[in-house]
């Protein structure tokens, strides 16, 4: 016996209007989950960045009204001799943190997992400078770099070298910089790594030394393949670091000796609250947040195309 279409389409209809209500309640839920997340983040992120770009079209010093004047601060910015040599600086900052903190942080992390006796102890003792304070760091290596009695020029002394004015030269200010950098931040990549590496099954090196694999081979073919997620989130957050440096330029060399260790960040300050134009540091904050954003989405359709591909590297 056939049942009634009209009861059966009812029904369907019901059903349907029954799942709608319940998809509808899941989203609503998720949303009042997120609401908290979500207003502090537009409070204290996308709020900040539209004001930013709100204050970079005007004519302000902080204090009096405002003037608007477009892009013209913008427009300067292309003009600007210490922009072009603090972004040129940002630059070196980033080629740092991505080429050798980042190999630095790779290879500390697997000096961990070495069959030497009492490496462990190194665990510690690796990731002591990142727990430091950065203006105990820029302090500490600033008396390292002193000119006459630093550690770093006394050494050199014994090596038949006279001494560097390390951080008082345009050639070597900003290098003596990066490598404080590097020194301190490099272990924090080396913690990231090694979580990386505890997550790769022990199964799989086994098979591969069953297989006839020496160590290097091991590494290329199983160890750095699994590692390349956590290669893409160093790289995302040590290009945006670099981006954002402030305090150890700041500390070591508050941007001198004539702008040669002049970064973004500290130009942007000295804009905005030693010279007190607003708007012009403001314009200058902008970009700096223009070009990691940029960068950061390269870097994802890269890894995005990497992985529709397929690829292990």
């Amino acid at each position: 016996m056939k049942g009634n279409p009209t009861v059966i389409d009812s029904e369907a209809i019901n059903n349907n209007h029954t799942a709608k209500i319940k998809k509808y309640r899941k989203m609503i839920t998720i949303l009042l989950f997120l609401a908290p997340a979500l207003i502090v983040y537009a409070l204290y992120v996308i709020y900040p960045i539209i004001t930013t770009f709100g204050y970079s079209l005007h004519d302000w010093n902080g204090i009096s009204d405002k003037v608007f004047i477009g892009l013209t601060n913008y427009s300067r910015l292309l003009s600007d001799e210490v922009f072009w040599i603090s972004l040129k600086n940002n630059i070196w900052v980033v080629i740092a943190s991505v080429f050798v903190q980042i190999p630095l942080g790779l290879l500390m992390a697997l000096l961990l997992f070495a069959p030497i006796k009492g490496i462990r102890l190194f665990n510690g003792i690796y990731f002591i400078p990142f727990l430091m304070s950065t203006v105990a760091v820029g302090m500490l290596w600033g008396l390292m770099f002193d000119p006459i009695n630093g550690t770093i020029n006394q050494l050199i002394n014994l090596l038949g070298f006279e001494n560097v004015a390390w951080l008082s030269q345009k050639n070597t200010a900003i290098f003596s910089v990066l490598l404080v950098i590097v020194w301190q931040f490099a272990p924090f990549y080396m913690i990231l790594f090694k979580a990386g590496i505890v997550g790769i099954a022990e199964d799989m090196y086994e098979a591969a030394e069953i297989d006839g694999a020496n160590y290097i081979q091991k590494f290329r073919k199983i160890t750095l393949p699994l590692l390349i997620p956590t290669i893409v989130t160093s790289s995302i957050l040590a290009i945006v670091g670099s981006l954002k440096s402030f305090d150890l330029f700041y500390i070591m060399t508050g941007g001198g000796p004539n702008h040669a260790t002049e970064i973004l960040g500290t130009y942007m300050y000295k804009q905005a609250f030693v010279n007190f134009n607003m708007g012009y540091g403001s314009s200058i904050a902008f970009v700096m947040f223009l070009i990691a954003l940029v960068v950061v989405i390269i870097i994802q359709s890269l890894d995005a195309y990497r992985k529709k591909r397929g690829d292990s590297l």
